[in-house]
């Protein structure tokens, strides 16, 4: 058929012409990719090559796309390609395929010391714009605050208590179910040890300091993290990518006192609630296990328990939600508003606000843990 796809090639003194006709369409894709990957192998042997493309019947994308690939293939090899004979219908889609720039090919074969470098430099960097950006959001969020303490009425009470509702009424079954569980594990692996000693009665005391002082808040901030930090992230990564946060500025909105503080306060306010509730649940499985399986009565449980903690166990814990919370908090609003406009940015930046929150909480946890034992708490 004269649709058929050609390629000739004709010598012209020191150069050559590949002179292209016929239907250039992903119809002849399988005809198209041998003729383009023969022509390809010229490369070096001539110093200019000319890919007449006048005789063209037909091109869309793909037979653009080749047409272009032949020109990077030759001129890579030290020849000078181009492109003539374009007509005024294709020259704009060979000139759109042209601005696709081709990925660079890396060779990951090869491990150099100066690759090693770069790639700790450029973690190291990202670490050092992940904290930036942090501080950036919390000084935000304080001026978003004082703000709102100077106009009360730009509060929106409406808002905080929904999200107090999402975040902390809809976790508590979750939460209290968790805790519970990991109470009844602790109990059950401390009698079976401490059994060995004869020392049953002492799993109380170990129960009780790690549900009030770490595990406790620890499993609940992990929890949030995980279930209301992805939460945040995904709403507001999800308004960046239909443009509502870059509407809310056109209106003379601040996005930070609007949809960042509300969220940021039902976050604070929730994270010591629940974990009031997932320490009692975990000290009410853990006394369970103790008297169904280690023997140990209520009204024992509850005695050793009053002698082995103080106020103090139960302030630390306190004391440690709150801020928590403001870090899960932070971390999610963050990865939510560097949110570009593609499904799979969301995706990535909601796992990436996840694994954050749940890093830094831990990391909190251990400069607690030591700053409370430097002052005897």
């Amino acid at each position: 058929m004269s649709s058929d796809p050609t390629l000739e090639r004709i010598a012209r003194g020191n150069g050559l012409a590949l002179c292209a006709a016929g239907s250039w369409t992903a119809r002849f894709a399988p005809v198209l990719e041998r003729m383009v990957a023969d022509a390809e192998k010229l490369s070096g042997t001539r110093p200019n090559i000319l890919i007449d493309v006048s005789q063209v019947s037909k091109l869309d994308t793909f037979g653009a796309w080749l047409i272009e690939r032949l020109r990077r293939s030759l001129t890579q090899g030290g020849v000078e390609a181009e492109i003539a004979g374009l007509s005024a219908n294709y020259s704009s889609l060979v000139d759109e395929v042209r601005r696709v720039k081709a990925e660079p090919i890396v060779e990951t074969d090869r491990v150099t010391i100066s690759g090693m470098l770069e790639q700790i430099g450029r973690a190291v960097a990202g670490i050092g714009g992940t904290l930036i950006g942090l501080i950036d959001m919390l000084g935000a969020v304080l001026a978003a605050a004082a703000h709102v303490l100077i106009r009360p009425r730009n509060f929106r009470l409406t808002s905080t208590i929904h999200h107090l509702e999402q975040v902390c009424w809809r976790a508590v079954p979750i939460v209290v179910l968790i805790t519970f569980l990991i109470g009844c594990i602790i109990s059950q692996q401390g009698i079976f040890h401490f059994r060995k000693f004869g020392a049953d009665i002492f799993v109380v005391d170990m129960l009780g300091v790690l549900v009030l002082r770490e595990i406790g808040v620890l499993l609940v901030a992990i929890m949030v993290a995980g279930r209301s930090g992805s939460a945040y992230t995904a709403e507001l990564g999800s308004m960046k990518m239909r443009e509502e946060i870059d509407a809310l500025r056109t209106m003379g909105f601040d996005p930070i006192e609007v949809l960042i503080l509300p969220r940021m306060l039902a976050l604070v306010l929730a994270l010591p609630i629940l974990a009031f509730l997932g320490a009692m649940a975990a000290l009410y499985g853990g006394g369970l296990v103790a008297w169904l399986y280690g023997g140990v009565e209520p009204e024992a449980f509850l005695l050793r328990l009053r002698d082995a903690i103080s106020i103090d166990h139960f302030i630390v814990g306190l004391i440690k939600a709150p801020v928590m919370a403001a870090v899960i908090g932070i971390v999610a609003c963050v990865e939510g508003l560097a949110v570009q406009g593609s499904a799979e940015s969301l995706g990535q930046h909601t796992t990436s606000s996840v694994v954050k929150g749940i890093f830094f909480v831990i990391v909190m946890d251990g400069v607690f843990a030591i700053f409370f034992a430097s002052i005897g708490m």
